[in-house]
């Protein structure tokens, strides 16, 4: 974090947007480092945050945004729907399917990087609309999933699909960036909070009868101070009963899809435990056996999310006492 002062002596000495982020590079690491740099100057500049009066922070403000719209967006092209134009620059992350861009707004834009995967994405734009309506209902499920707020629509023979997403308030990570972070794995009571959210997220969703085929490090979005998860990637969610439309070389599927078949919620309690046991430092050795007994072969021995979370506040009143807030927070330079 930045205070007032440091912010606005960085922002009113940078004579040009490299010289206050650095090269400009579309490497989706640096490039996070980069929106993570503006976010934090961003935060303290913000009028909300020095008061109506103070000119000299707005104008620092207003210079900033200038200086990050210019780094990230030295090669930028227009993306158009009915209702919106998005400017895009170099991708900050790189997905599986599509590439994650940044745009004013802000915006989140993912554009897929093939063509004959536009249906991959009309599969997600479905997904993230059934899942609104359900939360406009449910309304405490609401943080756990992106925020659909435009789409290329049908695009012509040979076009790229794209989702314009509302993007998630500064601070978030992967979980694959808290792996990478501690890789000796977590703590059983940090990762607990994690697993209980993503437990509920799944739930939800399966509620309405949505799989979401990809519960991955990467799709699983952490906010570690306020204790936040969402889960992302919805390319591949399918109605239950439904065959995967795709899948990828870098997931480990569970036996039902390398078979073929079709896939129900077992498949995502299958995916979310296999992701748990990876996480886990090894001495947690309750948590883990709770994970290996979720991973049966046959999805109709695998209990349901729902009911797994009720047994897993129990194992972990068992193991920790009653539930306290725990702060947690990556090392330093992650």
């Amino acid at each position: 974090m930045f205070t007032t002062s440091e912010a606005l002596e960085l922002v009113e000495r940078a004579a040009s947007a490299e010289a206050l982020f650095g090269p400009r590079s579309a490497d989706p690491g640096r490039r996070r480092e980069v929106r993570r740099r503006y976010h934090a100057l961003a935060s303290v500049l913000h009028p909300d945050v020095v008061g109506p009066a103070n000119a000299r922070a707005h104008a620092a403000s207003a210079n900033l945004t200038r200086l990050h719209h210019e780094w990230t967006h030295s090669t930028s092209v227009e993306l158009k729907t009915k209702t919106g134009v998005y400017r895009i620059g170099e991708p900050f992350a790189v997905g599986s399917i599509a590439n994650l861009y940044e745009a004013d707004g802000p915006y989140v834009v993912k554009v897929v990087r093939n063509p004959a995967l536009n249906p991959l994405l009309h599969g997600e734009w479905q997904a993230l609309r059934r899942l609104e309506r359900f939360t406009d209902v449910h309304h405490w499920l609401r943080p756990f999933y992106p925020r659909l707020l435009d789409t290329s629509g049908d695009v012509a023979k040979g076009s790229r699909a794209f989702t314009v997403l509302d993007p998630l308030v500064d601070g978030f990570v992967t979980l694959a960036d808290v792996k990478n972070a501690f890789p000796r794995g977590l703590d059983g009571r940090d990762y607990a909070w994690m697993h209980r959210r993503l437990l509920k997220a799944l739930a939800g969703a399966h509620r309405i009868g949505l799989v979401h085929g990809a519960v991955t490090a990467e799709n699983v979005m952490v906010h570690p101070e306020q204790h936040g998860i969402v889960l992302a990637g919805w390319s591949f969610a399918v109605e239950e009963g439904q065959r995967l439309l795709a899948t990828s070389r870098t997931i480990s599927y569970p036996p039902e899809v390398q078979a073929g078949e079709p896939v129900t919620a077992a498949t995502d309690v299958h995916m979310a435990h296999t992701l748990m046991i990876d996480l886990l430092r090894h001495e947690e050795n309750r948590q883990i056996a709770f994970a290996r007994g979720c991973l049966q072969e046959r999805p109709s021995r695998r209990p349901d999310a729902a009911d797994l979370l009720r047994e897993y506040d129990e194992l972990l009143e068992e193991l920790y006492g009653p539930r306290v807030f725990r702060p947690f927070a990556l090392p330093k330079g992650e």
